[in-house]
């Protein structure tokens, strides 16, 4: 898809603020500081629509992009940082949850893993989670450009096995900064709206 328009059009924390159109929706969801928020801005073509940030924890809220007045980009608050409070963590938790289990436009959920680490513990039970709930995922590898090319497939391999992954093309390794597969998540975004 080329993407000639897109912005900010809703920030929110429960179901009374998000946008009442019935456009189909793409989640992403992923640890803090794994790369949504630089992801959304490589597909979208833009350099900080999506606010990135050093500091992990940045989104807290749910962030509604529109792209093209066809569908929506969904940037979920990022799990599994410790610098905040245990209750900060089931509000945000809550909030997740609100969005995936009562939005009936959500059509598929990407989820971001680095590909230079393991995934964690939270990212393993953010994936049987998704499964168990049948939700359509894709899995991305981001910050593939931190590697050499040569340790893509291992690595890999090693976030395919951790994740118990059946499908080859569940997997795309991604650079956001050098817009490695960008084209390929479009196509898979593409085929799904």
């Amino acid at each position: 898809m080329k993407v000639t328009k897109s912005e900010l059009e809703r920030i929110a924390v429960d179901r009374e603020h998000y946008p009442e159109n019935g456009l189909p929706e793409i989640a992403f969801v992923g640890r803090s500081n794994v790369g949504k928020s630089s992801l959304i801005n490589a597909l979208l073509n833009r350099k900080n629509l999506a606010r990135t940030s050093s500091k992990p924890g940045k989104t807290r809220t749910i962030n509604f992009y529109l792209v093209n007045d066809m569908i929506r980009f969904v940037d979920l608050p990022g799990y599994g940082y410790a610098g905040v409070s245990f209750s900060e963590r089931n509000k945000w938790a809550d909030i997740v949850n609100e969005y995936l289990f009562k939005r009936p436009n959500l059509r598929a959920i990407i989820m971001i893993v680095d590909i230079r680490h393991e995934p964690t513990e939270k990212d393993l039970i953010m994936y049987e989670f998704l499964k168990a709930y049948d939700y359509t995922s894709i899995v991305v590898a981001t910050k593939a450009d931190k590697i050499s090319k040569g340790k893509w497939q291992s690595n890999l391999k090693i976030i395919r096995n951790k994740m118990n992954l059946k499908d080859e093309t569940l997997l795309i390794p991604i650079s956001s900064s050098d817009k490695i597969n960008i084209d390929k998540l479009w196509e898979v975004i593409d085929g799904l709206v």
